[in-house]
């Protein structure tokens, strides 16, 4: 049985899913297909038919959303990462915040799947929080080669640094790259601590819940 904590959270992470969805959609046909005017009407139409789902859908999801394939939850961390890359204009420390919400729903799943037996061995517990923590790393190492990629394209990266920590000497090749190394390694390093830690308190909050 879920708490009301639990729901609430699993409500945050799938309330927006089709109303971002069907707005991003219904913003590109219209931009493809009408003329500009009428780009703002098929955005919120899109909206709209997203709401809608969530009144129909919503609540029949966060019912059995702890028997949900890995496959739809990846599906899920996919939609986030990729919207959270370009909300932040490729920057990728935001992206790490997702190992929380990935945990938490990892963790979940364990608790849920254990709940009428006696619970998972630590081994076991060890085993799926590295397998999540291998999956959201890989995906953020993905994102932060991404990054780099476009930092060192743009010939104004350097200058854009400079002006956003108000260095006061240029941002040469060598430090841009020292900063996407060190930078990279040490955002990886964080999101692999993120995610073990999420597994594992949400196991131990959840399975200390009363049935």
């Amino acid at each position: 049985m879920k708490t009301k904590l639990e729901r609430f959270a699993l409500a945050v992470l799938l309330a927006p899913l089709a109303p971002l969805a069907l707005f991003m959609a219904g913003w590109w046909l219209a931009y493809t297909w009408l003329p500009k005017a009428w780009i703002p009407a098929g955005a919120l139409t899109g909206l709209a038919l997203g709401l809608l789902a969530d009144l129909l859908f919503l609540k029949k999801l966060l019912a059995r959303a702890d028997r949900l394939s890995p496959a739809f939850w990846l599906a899920v961390l996919l939609f986030y990462a990729v919207g959270s890359f370009g909300f932040f204009m490729g920057v990728p420390v935001f992206n790490a915040a997702l190992a929380v919400p990935a945990g938490f729903v990892v963790g979940g799943r364990l608790a849920h799947r254990t709940a009428d037996r006696p619970g998972a061995s630590p081994r076991a517990v060890r085993a799926v929080a590295f397998r999540t923590c291998l999956l959201t790393t890989i995906l953020l190492a993905l994102t932060c080669a991404a990054s780099a990629t476009f930092a060192l394209l743009s010939p104004s990266t350097p200058s854009d640094i400079q002006g956003m920590f108000g260095l006061g000497f240029e941002v040469t090749p060598a430090m841009l790259w020292g900063l996407i190394l060190v930078g990279g390694a040490g955002l990886l390093a964080v999101n692999w601590f993120l995610t073990a830690l999420s597994v594992r308190l949400t196991y131990r909050w959840l399975s200390a819940q009363p049935a």
